[in-house]
C-alpha cells in the first residue's frame, strides 16, 4: 500500500462515488471526503465504505481542495487529488504501485494523463485527449491555484513526472445535469473574466501561460491570449470548427458531435453572450453592481 492520501470532493454525487472508491482502493494508505453537505446518499455510501468524510461549505473547488489540504490531517507523504467522477484504469493502478515510493527525491509531483468518455464513449478526438494534469504530490510542497475556473494543482517547488496510462472520467449523469452544470460554469467563467480584466499582477501560486511549456500552460496561453483576443460570437465557431474538423472530433461519432457542439461552441456561445450582457450594463451600474460578490449573489456562482 502506498503512503498516500487520496482527496475527493464531493457534492450529490452517489451516481459516481461507489466506482471511483472501488478503482482507487488498493493504492492508498487513507481516503478523505470532502463534501459540501449532499442532499442525497453521498455520506451514507462513504461512511458504509469506512472512508474518512468531512463536510465544508462549498466556496470554489480550488477554496475546497486548499482546505481539504490543510484541514483534514494528512501525514502521508504523498497526496493525491480527485474528482468523484474519475476512476483509474488498472494499468494506472498498476503503475502507481510500482513507481510512486521509488521516484527520486527531486521528484514531487505526478502528471496523469485522462481521457474523457461522454454518454458511454471515449473521447479520444478533437484536442480532447489526453487531458494532462498534475494529480499527485509530496504532501505540503503545492496547492491548488485560487481560480474559480480551470484550476491547476501548482507545484510550489521540485519537478514533475508523467506516468504512462490512464485516469478515466466518466460522469454517469444525464444531459440535462451535464447542461445545467455548464450554465453554472458559464457564470464562473463570466466572472473569471472580469477579474482577469481587472487583475494588475499574477500571483505567484498561478499556472503561467507559455506556448512553449506543459500542456496546461499552452492551453492557458492560447485562451488567454489567442482565444480572448479574437472577437464575441466569432471565436466559439472558430473553436468549434478546429476541434471538430481539423483535430477530426468528427471521428467520435454521434456522442462527439453532440460533446463537441456542446461543449466547444454552445457552452462558449453562452459564455459569450453573458460577456455581452454584463458589457451592455451603463458604467454606473458596472461601477455599482458589477462587482465580484454582487454578480456572484445574483447568479448563484458557487451552487448548482
Amino acid at each position: 500500500m502506498n503512503d498516500l492520501t487520496i482527496v475527493i470532493i464531493t457534492k450529490n454525487e452517489e451516481d459516481n462515488i461507489k466506482k471511483c472508491i472501488k478503482s482507487i482502493r488498493n493504492i492508498a494508505k487513507r481516503i478523505v471526503i470532502v463534501d459540501s453537505y449532499s442532499t442525497d446518499k453521498t455520506k451514507e455510501i462513504c461512511e458504509m465504505l469506512g472512508l474518512d468524510f468531512y463536510e465544508h461549505e462549498f466556496q470554489d473547488h480550488a477554496s475546497q481542495l486548499n482546505w481539504a489540504f490543510k484541514n483534514t490531517n494528512i501525514s502521508t507523504t504523498w497526496t493525491m487529488r480527485m474528482d468523484a467522477d474519475e476512476e483509474l484504469t488498472a494499468e494506472l493502478c498498476d503503475e502507481i504501485n510500482r513507481r510512486l515510493e521509488h521516484l527520486p527525491e527531486e521528484v514531487n509531483g505526478v502528471i496523469l494523463k485522462r481521457r474523457v468518455y461522454f454518454m458511454g464513449r471515449w473521447i479520444k478526438h478533437g484536442d480532447v485527449y489526453p487531458q494532462c494534469l498534475l494529480r499527485i504530490f509530496r504532501t505540503g510542497t503545492a496547492v491548488c491555484e485560487q481560480k474559480l475556473m480551470d484550476e491547476h494543482i501548482i507545484l510550489l517547488k521540485g519537478s514533475s513526472v508523467t506516468f504512462k496510462f490512464d485516469l478515466i472520467d466518466n460522469n454517469t449523469k444525464n444531459l440535462e445535469w451535464w447542461t445545467q452544470k455548464h450554465n453554472w460554469y458559464s457564470n464562473k467563467e463570466l466572472t473569471e473574466y472580469i477579474m482577469n480584466r481587472k487583475k494588475t499582477e499574477e500571483s505567484k501560486q498561478e499556472l503561467k501561460p507559455s506556448l512553449f511549456k506543459g500542456q496546461a500552460e499552452r492551453k492557458r496561453w492560447l485562451k488567454h491570449l489567442v482565444y480572448y483576443r479574437t472577437p464575441l460570437f466569432t471565436r466559439p465557431g472558430l473553436y468549434f470548427f478546429y476541434r471538430y474538423f481539423i483535430k477530426l472530433g468528427f471521428l467520435d461519432g454521434k456522442q462527439g458531435l453532440i460533446f463537441h457542439f456542446l461543449q466547444g461552441f454552445w457552452y462558449r456561445f453562452l459564455i459569450d453572450a453573458k460577456i455581452y450582457e454584463h458589457n451592455m450594463v451603463d458604467d454606473k451600474n458596472s461601477r455599482t453592481n458589477g462587482s465580484k460578490k454582487n454578480y456572484e449573489e445574483h447568479h448563484k456562482v458557487g451552487s448548482i
